[in-house]
């Protein structure tokens, strides 16, 4: 069966969300100083590794809890407080940090018919800061976990778009950038994948071979080569 559609996640293959990032930590550790928990870098470093390899869903989440000693009230109400300011990150970085590159590939990609769709935990922001940029039209499935309710790693978020997009999983390639959210769950459905090793997760590592990535690359002419490779008759 030949490949018809590209899934893609926003965070990383889309997005470098280095300012984004660099924004979070900042908050991060901001949220937990004012519930009276003092975080040195190196302690941050390891929960933010710990996060990672434990396949935590939200590392935001995984990291201030265990910053906050697994006290749930303490890293709860720090969250809290992190969530509130993410209109202010999104208006301090400008929304998107397109990666060099990824437009004219999305661009080469819809102009030779494949079927595009988002599959990411993003706000509804997301999409609308794609349409500013003019790469939202491209996309077939244009629905992010705000729209819809699923988030990753909850396969329900990728049949969402496989059902769109009116594609079979064979026939659909995720790119992402980590094996628990984007990997693991599209290669458990029969999906092609690939892993675009970048940012939070850069080093994270599949547990088994079931969950390794068919394909990895670290930049767009990669991704490039690829995709290529995969759609040789389009």
């Amino acid at each position: 069966m030949s490949i018809r559609a590209v899934l893609f996640d926003v965070g990383g293959p889309i997005d470098t969300e280095v300012e984004h990032e660099r924004l979070i930590d900042i908050d991060i550790r901001a949220a937990l100083a004012a519930e009276g928990v003092v975080v040195s870098g190196a302690d941050f470093l390891a929960a933010n590794d710990w996060a990672v390899e434990s396949f935590a869903p939200n590392a935001y989440t995984a990291i201030m809890f265990r910053l906050a000693g697994g006290d749930a009230v303490v890293a709860a109400r720090a969250y809290a407080w992190l969530s509130a300011r993410s209109e202010q990150r999104r208006r301090a970085r400008s929304g998107l940090e397109l990666r060099p590159g990824v437009a004219d590939l999305l661009r080469a990609l819809h102009g030779r018919g494949v079927l595009l769709g988002l599959a990411a935990n993003q706000p509804a922001a997301a999409v609308d800061d794609l349409d500013r940029l003019g790469l939202g039209r491209l996309f077939h499935h244009r629905q992010v976990s705000a729209h819809h309710g699923f988030r990753k790693p909850d396969p329900r978020l990728f049949l969402a778009a496989l059902d769109d997009l009116e594609v079979a999983p064979a026939e659909t390639v995720m790119v992402g950038d980590r094996v628990d959210n984007d990997i693991a769950p599209a290669r458990s459905l029969g999906m092609e994948t690939v892993l675009f090793r970048t940012g939070r997760h850069i080093r994270q590592q599949p547990r088994s071979w079931e969950e390794a990535p068919h394909h990895e690359v670290g930049d767009v002419a990669g991704l490039e080569r690829v995709l290529a490779a995969m759609l040789p008759r389009l």
